[in-house]
């Protein structure tokens, strides 16, 4: 690990704060495809149906 001196606080909870943001981000996205994909499904089941 390189030597931060004094910035080491404000780099390293830089990337903590990069990191968590990136991780719920993923989340966010990956929960809104699953809804997303289940709408689809619930479309494509009434369009069975009804032809």
């Amino acid at each position: 690990m390189p030597d931060l001196g004094k910035y080491a606080e404000a780099v390293l909870s830089s990337y903590a704060v990069s990191l968590v943001l990136l991780i719920i981000l993923v989340a966010l996205s990956w929960r809104r495809a699953v809804r997303i994909k289940s709408a689809l499904r619930e479309i494509e089941e009434r369009q069975k149906k009804d032809g």
